[in-house]
């Protein structure tokens, strides 16, 4: 079975959008595929299992957590 999950997150900016991209895009591998479009990111997770989806998605919002608070504070 193959599950994917679109994730879609608008930003005040590109330039924000942008910043975010690059500082998770690292962990990305197979499991991720992430983009901006104007001033949203955009990520398509895939998965073989839905609890797998669910653990690689915790990670990447997890992820996207800590890298918002970043480029906020600067």
């Amino acid at each position: 079975m193959k599950i994917s999950c679109n994730l879609c997150i608008e930003y005040a900016d590109s330039e924000k959008a942008e910043k975010i991209l690059r500082s998770i895009n690292v962990d990305d591998f197979d499991f991720v595929t992430s983009k901006v479009q104007n001033k949203r990111l955009e990520a398509e997770i895939k998965s073989k299992s839905v609890s797998s989806l669910l653990h690689t998605l915790d990670d990447y919002l997890s992820c996207l957590s800590v890298a918002e608070k970043i480029v906020d504070k600067n």
